[in-house]
């Protein structure tokens, strides 16, 4: 959602300074969702993707018993919950030690989009998505980026913006800003942007203070939405 946050505090969506889930081991994630088949599917991809524990929930109640000991490496939630509001969960769920949140929901409009990276989430799929966006979303996650759905990513920054200040900014990018915030998408740190381009963490913190002005935010979830929707990035 490291760098330049606003006032919103959407920037703890980024988790450029979290550390990558362990790879020899797996990783351990959480399914929290009402529908058996929902999770059972989610569950199974998961596993895919090398989970080694994975913990189900079918409400807030449960995802809080089941999710307070051990390693919290990635959670996947729906908003739509039985006793309460998934938003809740992200909240609870970040403050509790889980490094990445991922909300699988069919709640499609900017408010819920929005809600959700203002709480804490870095991802944000739908439901009705193909397994490949949904796979391909979470391992972006899984690897430290922020996403949102390419469905959503226009409302995301419709419902962050309102018009177009950010859009006509986007125009005024030059390229190497437009290459900081390709690495800023795939989850980097100041520094690591700095190892990858050779630059100084002085001169990419400087490159994307232009990009905060010229784009009207300083929080990185919201400029990478603003980016993915005019197809500056992808």
């Amino acid at each position: 959602m490291t760098a330049v946050a606003d006032s919103t505090g959407v920037a703890q969506a980024s988790t450029a300074g979290a550390p990558a889930p362990r790879a020899a081991g797996g990783f351990t994630a959480l399914v929290v969702d009402d529908h058996p088949l929902v999770r059972e599917s989610m569950v199974n991809r998961l596993r895919s993707l090398g989970a080694s524990d994975v913990i189900e929930a079918a409400s807030i109640a449960e995802a809080r018993a089941r999710a307070r000991s051990g390693p919290r490496d990635l959670a996947v939630l729906d908003l739509g919950l039985p006793d309460g509001s998934g938003i809740e969960l992200v909240q609870l769920l970040r403050a509790a030690g889980w490094q990445r949140v991922v909300v699988l929901s069919a709640a499609d409009d900017p408010y819920s989009v929005r809600a959700a990276f203002v709480a804490g989430a870095q991802g944000y799929l739908l439901k009705s998505a193909s397994p490949v966006v949904v796979t391909d979303g979470v391992r972006q996650v899984l690897g430290g980026g922020v996403y949102a759905d390419p469905s959503v990513a226009s409302l995301l920054a419709a419902g962050l913006r309102g018009s177009a200040p950010g859009e006509s900014g986007l125009s005024d990018l030059s390229g190497r800003e437009v290459e900081v915030l390709r690495l800023v998408a795939d989850g980097k740190s100041n520094k690591e942007i700095g190892e990858t381009l050779g630059l100084s963490a002085l001169t990419v913190k400087s490159h994307l203070a232009r990009i905060a002005r010229k784009l009207g935010t300083g929080d990185r979830a919201e400029m990478v939405a603003l980016a993915m929707r005019a197809g500056v990035i992808r």
